[in-house]
């Protein structure tokens, strides 16, 4: 049996003989000669199958073959001079192994992308989608990939927590029970679906000093923004001994790696893209790459901000103020119009950044750290643990969260914590940003979604 991408990779010879399994992408024929287009998911790129009627007793029934039917072919391997395809395969048996039905949905036209979502089980098999989720695997495998040749250890923290890492409430209860009496429930306490796996990872990070997480987070917030989803996937690397300006060059390394990959091992899918989604895809990928990352304070981001509307420019919110949280537009415009490169934000205001951020010397603000990228606005956020115990029981008591339920995190900073750094990188927001996707709907195989539980 010989896979397509042995077909692309050279690894057979003109004239041989093949056998290819795969799914009919297109068909057309002209009485007596016949040419389908197949893709058996091993590549992004397709074979062209040649049938004739002299060569195939069904030929008839090959010629009405329908789209994302089950084929065996067997044929030769021809090399043809062809501008658009460098070879194809003249069939002399072509077997159906499964006719696909007349209502199959998607057929040889424009599809949006909202009725592709309505069949997401399907939506992986048109060209758009395929590439999609292959640049998603990729780019995984390349996080990995990177993690593991500078040293880190992975860790897998728990799926089910009692603890909410942000402090924002919106986690997904897990119960068992009906009547909310959790002291009786499965675990004896509350539990809820993780947000985050930071805090579980820190410990392992006091322990092995470079440490990373990648897996699945849940938040209950009910938005219906293109950027938001209540099944997401986190990276979340752990660093002891480092502080936010090593932070922001692991992050910049990282991101550059996972493209320079990509360059290296998807070119056909993100020109595919280019040509089809997202025109400066291509250019913006390569800017990353090419340019050494701007890094601005917060502050400086809010004169340049608030500089920007005295000169004219329109924000949705144009009441521009220290201590704000910035929208999307204002980050956006920061780092493409402003700057024109991805750009770190850091010493943001405390009462805007998490728990655990730690304070500085003013008493103002806190070493965190936001990594905005054109295109998208917030890619990455990250910064430095508060190793300081008194300090963030204080930020606890502060903010009502309970103590006693982070007691175990809060003692890591009594057993030789000296400093800490990190950074989540929602890895649906990367995605979108490496294909020029525009809804994070379209980057998640399943995507979750408030009243949205379709498959």
């Amino acid at each position: 049996m010989t896979t397509v991408l042995q077909l692309y990779q050279n690894q057979v010879k003109n004239q041989d003989e093949v056998t290819i399994l795969g799914w009919v992408r297109s068909n057309r024929s002209s009485g007596k000669l016949g040419f389908l287009v197949v893709n058996d998911g091993t590549v992004f790129d397709n074979v062209q199958i040649v049938y004739k009627a002299e060569q195939l007793p069904n030929f008839l029934e090959i010629s009405s073959l329908r789209i994302s039917s089950a084929i065996k072919v067997v044929g030769k391997f021809c090399l043809t001079p062809s501008a658009k395809q460098t070879f194809e395969i003249q069939s002399t048996m072509i077997e159906i192994l499964d006719q696909a039905s007349e209502d199959y949905p998607l057929q040889k036209k424009e599809h949006s992308y909202e009725y592709l979502r309505e069949i997401a089980h399907l939506r992986a098999k048109t060209n758009t989608f395929n590439a999609i989720f292959r640049i998603r695997s990729s780019s995984a495998f390349a996080i990995h990939q990177f993690f593991n040749k500078n040293n880190f250890i992975y860790v897998h923290p728990p799926i089910i927590t009692g603890n909410d890492a942000e402090g924002a409430g919106e986690s997904f209860v897990v119960t068992t029970r009906t009547d909310n009496n959790y002291a009786e429930d499965f675990f004896g306490k509350k539990a809820s679906l993780t947000v985050s796996g930071q805090l579980h990872t820190e410990g392992f990070a006091q322990a092995f000093r470079q440490v990373y997480t990648f897996g699945p987070t849940f938040r209950a917030e009910n938005s219906n923004t293109t950027r938001h989803a209540a099944e997401f996937w986190m990276i979340e690397p752990e660093v002891a001994f480092i502080d936010l300006s090593e932070n922001m060059t692991l992050i910049e390394t990282m991101i550059k790696h996972i493209i320079n990959y990509l360059f290296a091992n998807n070119r056909h899918e993100l020109r595919f893209l280019n040509n089809n989604v997202d025109d400066k895809l291509l250019a913006r990928l390569q800017n990353v790459i090419d340019e050494e990352f701007v890094r601005l304070s917060y502050t400086t981001a809010i004169e340049i901000l608030q500089k920007a509307v005295a000169n004219g420019q329109q924000f949705e919110n144009p009441n521009i103020f220290w201590g704000m949280e910035l929208q999307t537009e204002h980050e956006r415009y920061l780092c493409e119009q402003e700057t024109k490169k991805p750009t770190f934000l850091f010493d943001y205001p405390k009462e805007i950044k998490a728990f655990y951020m730690k304070a500085q010397d003013d008493n103002k603000t806190v070493a965190a750290c936001d990594l905005l990228v054109p295109g998208i606005g917030e890619l990455v956020g990250g910064g430095v643990r508060e190793n300081d115990y008194d300090k963030i029981v204080n930020r606890c008591h502060e903010l009502k969260i309970p103590v006693a339920d982070l007691q175990w995190y809060l003692d890591l900073r009594k057993y030789g914590y000296y400093k800490s750094s990190g950074f989540g990188l929602g890895f649906e927001r990367f995605v979108m940003y490496v294909t020029g996707a525009t809804n994070i709907r379209d980057v998640i195989p399943f995507p979750r979604t408030p009243r949205n539980l379709l498959f």
